[in-house]
């Protein structure tokens, strides 16, 4: 799953996951829509998760995802223009798997991505 306001961004990042394998990509334009997506979808493997997004953020969403049982086990990377070290910290003892910050070169997010998953 894709989580970011922009949906140029949500594009980006479905495609490259496409790219490795990923078969079917849910996009989402905010945590709410994540979260209710995560309800209705049982089968989401991975979330790529903006940090600043209206109605509800991405912290906030990292928060309530890992607080679920039945979603906390998704590895979650956070894909956000937020670089300050404080910030990847509170994320970090957040429950985030990994850290991306945008804009990134090519190849950054999907040498990310395939570190958490353990793919080659």
């Amino acid at each position: 799953m894709v989580v970011d306001d922009s949906k140029t961004m949500r594009r980006l990042q479905t495609n490259m996951l496409v790219s490795i394998g990923f078969a079917n990509v849910t996009e989402a334009e905010d945590g709410n829509v994540a979260l209710k997506e995560l309800e209705a979808n049982t089968d989401i493997e991975l979330i790529l998760l903006d940090w600043n997004m209206p109605n509800l953020g991405g912290l906030e969403t990292l928060k309530k995802i890992k607080a679920m049982p039945e979603t906390k086990h998704i590895p979650v990377i956070m894909v956000t223009s937020e670089a300050e070290k404080t910030k990847v910290l509170v994320a970090v003892q957040a429950g985030v798997a990994g850290y991306v910050v945008k804009p990134f070169g090519e190849g950054a997010l999907e040498k990310q991505v395939k570190t958490v998953l353990g793919i080659q």
